[in-house]
């Protein structure tokens, strides 16, 4: 595999993929990672709702939401080196046997959760044996939703990857309206006192039928086409660098020698950026808010799961329409727009929230949901494998994605519990960190050049 003198262009014929192919691609990310979120949102939920009771001890019931929400964040330590061990491997040798793996490891963790002991059985052992079952959750989803992104993008025409991008966040949206789907369904049909007996059991348990189906749909995937059509992959398997750097220098493949001596420190940056808001709206709206909602507002167990239903089911129409609207008009504006609207809808939308009227709370809910969570996340799936050049796609993706969601999605809750409790039940710390989170996107979307459409085949970074 060569490239012809001066171009830094590819000479080999492209890899050629059906729209079964495409299809199945698409299928295969939306399967993962709508059991990534399923996983998260039923653990999210379950901490919100019953955990706290199960595995933690105490009489002070705000302290024991505070423990639940950390052991939620503790599968956030282990994403970012899950994300390094498996998007290196995905890089080296292809996305197809990396992404087989990481489902495999993630819904295995998942389905375990649902036999341990509880605190009443065993004492300690079940908070620890929950927070090993948690790292290793998040060691497989570390990859797990960047790798669907990045193959997604990879399969995609290059005028329609927002649009096919987008079903990576359909399956978010899928993985939380299932989850909260069972929870909503178990609170109503069962007496609470046997939710937290046996019943919280069950959707942890079910999860495997899900996560079987998926391992059979990516057995039967084929590589992502762009990886295959990289400069540097021979017979299946990228170059070393020194192989590369000999061959580009040969070849004088200008777009590899440009890859190998600038660092892409801006498209890091911006691409943390870019996750940092979405990742910290995400874990304040779709686990902490839903703890607020319950504990804090002392409203009634099933609004929590049957608000998230709702504001999912809007989410069905908000993810492909930012899909295509950033095809149409380029990913960096609609950023700007979605993070404009965002501040715009913080305070409004959490003081209907605050009110603990049911139909306030849904309006408030959806609004902050769809517009500062889903929205984003949409354009977030197809923005950050853009931005990366082609030979570290994956891992950048997955660790920029990770390192920004630990410090955002798996610390945010936790001050945000801590500092609610402080505050006497306040929802101005929650208006606060939102505020942040979502600045931080607009920041780096004003400061980014465009990045849409641009050839993924290319080794360098856009920026």
């Amino acid at each position: 595999m060569s490239s012809s003198p001066g171009s830094g262009t590819a000479t080999s014929a492209p890899a050629q993929r059906s729209m079964g192919d495409l299809v199945r691609a698409a299928v295969s990310g939306w399967l993962g990672t709508a059991l990534e979120f399923m996983d998260f949102q039923l653990y999210s939920l379950a901490a919100a709702l019953v955990f706290s009771q199960l595995f933690f001890a105490g009489d002070d019931p705000g302290m024991a939401v505070v423990l639940a929400m950390a052991t939620y964040g503790v599968g956030y330590i282990a994403r970012p080196i899950g994300a390094f061990v498996f998007a290196r491997i995905g890089d080296r040798i292809g996305r197809k046997k990396v992404l087989f793996y990481t489902i495999l490891l993630m819904g295995a963790a998942t389905t375990l959760i649902g036999v341990l002991p509880t605190y009443d059985q065993v004492g300690l052992t079940a908070p620890i044996l929950l927070v090993l079952l948690r790292l290793a959750q998040g060691f497989g989803a570390g990859a797990e939703i960047s790798g669907a992104g990045v193959m997604l993008s990879e399969y995609a025409p290059s005028n329609r990857r927002g649009l096919v991008a987008s079903l990576v966040a359909l399956g978010t949206n899928c993985g939380t309206l299932f989850a909260s789907a069972i929870w909503a369904i178990l609170l109503a049909v069962m007496m609470e006192a046997d939710v937290i007996a046996w019943g919280w059991r069950i959707p942890f348990i079910a999860s495997a039928i899900i996560m079987l189906f998926a391992l059979w749909v990516r057995f039967n995937l084929k590589e992502s086409p762009v990886f295959e059509e990289r400069t540097d992959v021979v017979d299946g398997k990228a170059l070393s660098r020194t192989d590369l750097v000999q061959l580009a220098t040969q070849t004088n493949d200008i777009r590899t020698l440009e890859s190998l001596q600038r660092k892409p420190i801006k498209a890091i940056i911006v691409s943390f950026l870019l996750r940092f808001g979405q990742a910290g709206n995400s874990g304040l709206v779709q686990t902490y808010l839903i703890s607020f909602i319950t504990v804090t507002l002392a409203m009634s167990k099933e609004i929590g799961p049957e608000v998230v239903i709702v504001s999912s089911l809007i989410g069905f129409i908000t993810i492909p329409l930012m899909g295509l609207l950033g095809d149409r008009f380029g990913r960096r504006r609609m950023y700007i727009i979605m993070s404009t609207l965002s501040l715009l809808v913080i305070v409004p939308a959490l003081l209907l929230v605050n009110t603990a009227e049911a139909t306030p709370v849904f309006v408030g809910y959806a609004l902050i949901h769809n517009i500062s969570v889903l929205g984003l996340a949409s354009m977030e799936n197809i923005s950050i494998p853009e931005i990366f050049g082609a030979r570290n796609r994956y891992t950048l993706t997955a660790v920029v994605r990770e390192i920004a969601a630990i410090i955002a999605t798996g610390v945010g809750p936790i001050v945000a519990a801590a500092w609610v409790a402080a505050a006497t039940g306040s929802i101005v710390p929650i208006m606060v960190l939102m505020g942040i989170f979502t600045a931080s996107a607009l920041v780096a979307a004003i400061w980014a050049p465009e990045w849409t459409g641009r050839d993924l085949t290319d080794p360098r970074a856009a920026m």
